[in-house]
């Protein structure tokens, strides 16, 4: 049995609880090489969201991934909102139609993710942004023919870590050249937690994929 309409709204709140217990390292991570922010706009964005979604209706998994997309563009500031909103439009129109999601619709829509970042972001890998986690998993997904929780979170939690020893080139962080080199990338952080609250689900749902 694939991922279903309920478990995507797991996802979502288990993903709210994993931000909002680490916001202020978030920001931490951000006060150092950005606006500082990062963590407590994420907590509102993902907090509304998981809200919207308890009191909400939804057919199939796409129609959870609109509405969050939706909510985190109005809700999260800076430019986190618009890259997560695109993510998640990605995510649904993806999987637009299927009522369960099996391994290859996930792994299609996490590539379709990763390209809306770098379309709506106008970044590449090695560039010290939440690129550098998306799109290792992407591939990561792209290479198996069945889900592997433990390799999944091994490649989000290596591609986080990577970004420590990057130079930025974009946003804010790109302003302070070789001083962002040994800081976490604030957004990668928040990706690794998105991403490995699925993983999470997946597990604890015990979905087969």
């Amino acid at each position: 049995m694939g991922l279903t309409t309920q478990q995507m709204i797991k996802w979502i709140q288990k993903a709210n609880e994993t931000i909002q217990e680490n916001k202020a390292y978030l920001s931490d991570l951000d006060q150092a090489i950005g606006d500082g922010d990062h963590g407590f706009n994420m907590a509102r964005g993902f907090e509304e969201t998981a809200k919207k979604l308890s009191e909400g209706s939804y057919n199939e998994p796409a129609d959870v991934l609109k509405d969050c997309s939706m909510t985190l563009i109005s809700k999260v500031g800076g430019a986190s909102g618009p890259l997560y909103g695109t993510a998640f439009l990605k995510m649904a129109l993806a999987l637009k139609g299927k009522e369960e999601i099996d391994y290859r619709s996930l792994s299609e829509a996490i590539t379709a993710a990763a390209d809306g970042i770098k379309q709506r972001g106008k970044a590449a890998e090695q560039e010290k942004t939440m690129i550098d986690v998306w799109s290792p998993v992407a591939y990561y997904m792209e290479t198996q023919n069945e889900m592997d929780t433990e390799g999944f979170l091994r490649t989000a939690k290596q591609a986080m870590d990577r970004t420590k020893d990057m130079k930025a080139a974009k946003g804010r962080a790109s302003y302070l050249r070789e001083r962002s080199i040994g800081h976490l990338d604030p957004g990668s952080v928040s990706s690794y937690y998105v991403l490995s609250t699925l993983a999470q689900i997946i597990d604890e749902e015990e979905v087969s994929l």
